[in-house]
């Protein structure tokens, strides 16, 4: 049995178990031959919640769908609303980069919370869409902008007032919150990189299924003419 402890200072855990699976033991195997090797410890141990947290990630998005399709009503918007996930989790990689911490497994937990976060300011925009088009009959266009027009303070204080609550965690020093920083920057990082990408993602989306609608419209109409002629 082989044991160590890591120097944060110099490296950290997730560097040296690269190092080790891509440089040292490869070549351990080829010098002894029926040699074998197994992670145990924490190492272990982070493997099988990173599985059990992709796991619950997934049953968390498929239940954040099915509400989503309830109060819309539609199958397809939770899908537009749910596509702003991915970008948070780039702009919380990003964050991690600029803010020069490296992603950890307390990352993936903050990671998981922002997609429910995200996903807010998708609803609020996304629902103001479908009462203003709805209720006073305005084209896809129109009632777009005046979706963003309308809901763009909002989403902002909300992303704003979400980051700054967090940078206290963020600008602490101690041993303590050194556990959790993290997290916040995931959190943090993440909803604002988002928020643009939700400004302008969701109306093109919108925009763009509104045009497929269309042109399914018009070739159905130009083949059931083409039948009746």
């Amino acid at each position: 049995s082989v044991t160590a402890d890591v120097d944060y200072n110099i490296t950290t855990p997730n560097d040296v178990m690269a190092v080790l699976n891509q440089d040292i033991l490869p070549k351990l195997e080829e010098r002894y031959q029926g040699l074998s090797y197994s992670f145990e410890g924490e190492s272990r141990e982070q493997g099988e919640d990173m599985a059990s947290l992709g796991k619950n990630m997934l049953i968390a998005l498929m239940i954040i769908y099915v509400l989503l399709g309830g109060q819309l009503r539609s199958y397809i918007q939770p899908l537009i609303i749910m596509s702003a996930i991915p970008f948070g989790v780039v702009g919380a990689i990003w964050g991690h980069f600029l803010l020069g911490h490296d992603l950890s497994f307390i990352s993936m937990f903050g990671i998981v919370a922002l997609t429910g976060v995200v996903i807010n300011d998708s609803v609020v925009l996304m629902d103001y869409y479908n009462n203003h088009k709805q209720e006073y009959g305005k084209s896809t266009h129109d009632a777009l902008t005046a979706a963003i027009a309308r809901r763009f303070r909002p989403i902002l204080l909300t992303t704003l007032t979400t980051s700054l609550g967090l940078l206290p965690m963020l600008l602490e020093t101690s041993l303590q919150a050194q556990f959790l920083i993290p997290m916040a920057v995931s959190l943090a990082t993440g909803i604002l990189f988002a928020t643009l990408i939700i400004l302008i993602l969701i109306p093109c989306l919108v925009l763009i299924l509104e045009d497929i609608h269309n042109l399914n419209i018009a070739l159905y109409n130009k083949v059931t003419k083409k039948a009746a002629s």
